[in-house]
């Protein structure tokens, strides 16, 4: 297993202008995961409740995602996101949240986990993620998730995580608050400062910024007729681009454009279907085929 992915496993309830689905497989560990599982070996770690479904275990099993890390709670239920769309598929409003069993998620990484190179420590409670950074052993390379709620409750934890990882995935919104900078270029930096190598600011339809100390790179995102969902594209993308990473023979700055480019395709998939419809389904042609067509859209020629 080269990749440790720790995050929520969750139902969600999701409304868009294209339609209502009700309790859906979700959470950030399940999106992550079932990404990368195209490209390496995968466990994870989170928590669920007795309700959650057979069939939505087998979801991960089909992808050969490792489960000893995901742990059932007697009697308890599963975490569930309850949200909603307008046409403007950037902006998620949160009607409901239910933490459920992950308000006591405190997990003890397993032996076969902790040597893990690549980890990716997806949007949870900064001191859950400091705990398994504490028991990691010399992971190659981490990266980091989180949001809006940890980043006003939860600061100087998250200050220590980034002092301990090698880079931040962050949407543009968080980077901002994170940063108290508007501009995107100057927030990267002060993030940076604090001790990350690499920021990488997902801007949804509008693509990608990777942020080091000396460079900038920007991709668009693939554009798509169809957009049902956007739930976990985020997730979808850092797995997509975690799991490509993992694969490269050197981390060097080829790797990491070829990988943003490969999670931003991952993401496209994501959000033409609801919930892992689409994802779980693809196949290493379709992922082939959109990743060169991705390149196709982005060429261009020295000015005649």
């Amino acid at each position: 297993m080269k990749l440790l992915c720790v995050g929520s496993v969750a139902y969600d309830t999701v409304a868009t202008p294209f339609g209502r689905r009700e309790r859906i497989l979700g959470g950030s560990a399940t999106y992550f995961s079932v990404a990368a599982s195209y490209f390496a070996g995968v466990g994870i770690m989170a928590v669920v409740g007795e309700d959650f479904r057979s069939e939505d275990r087998r979801v991960l099993e089909k992808h050969k995602v490792d489960l000893e890390g995901l742990r059932t709670v007697p009697g308890g239920l599963t975490f569930h996101w309850h949200g909603e769309y307008g046409y403007d598929l950037n902006d998620a409003q949160t009607l409901k949240t239910d933490l459920n069993v992950l308000a006591g998620f405190a997990p003890d990484v397993p032996e076969v986990y902790r040597d893990a190179p690549f980890v990716c420590l997806a949007n949870i409670d900064p001191k859950v993620q400091l705990r398994v950074l504490d028991q990691l052993r010399s992971p190659k390379l981490v990266a980091a998730d989180t949001m809006n709620f940890w980043i006003d409750n939860r600061r100087a934890e998250l200050r220590e995580v980034l002092s301990r990882v090698h880079l931040l995935i962050v949407n543009e919104a968080e980077a901002r608050q994170l940063s108290q900078e508007y501009n995107l270029l100057k927030a990267g930096q002060k993030i940076l400062a604090w001790g990350p190598k690499m920021v990488i600011v997902k801007r949804g339809e509008y693509g990608v910024l990777k942020i080091t100390p000396h460079s900038v790179f920007a991709a668009p995102a693939y554009p798509l007729e169809s957009v049902f969902d956007p739930t976990g594209a985020g997730d979808t993308f850092a797995g997509g681009f975690m799991g490509f990473l993992s694969t490269c023979a050197e981390l060097d700055s080829t790797a990491v454009r070829q990988a943003i480019v490969m999670g931003s395709v991952m993401a496209s998939f994501n959000v033409e279907d609801f919930s892992l419809n689409r994802l779980s389904a693809l196949s290493r042609a379709e992922i082939q085929e959109r990743f060169s067509a991705f390149r196709k859209l982005t060429e261009f020629s020295g000015l005649e």
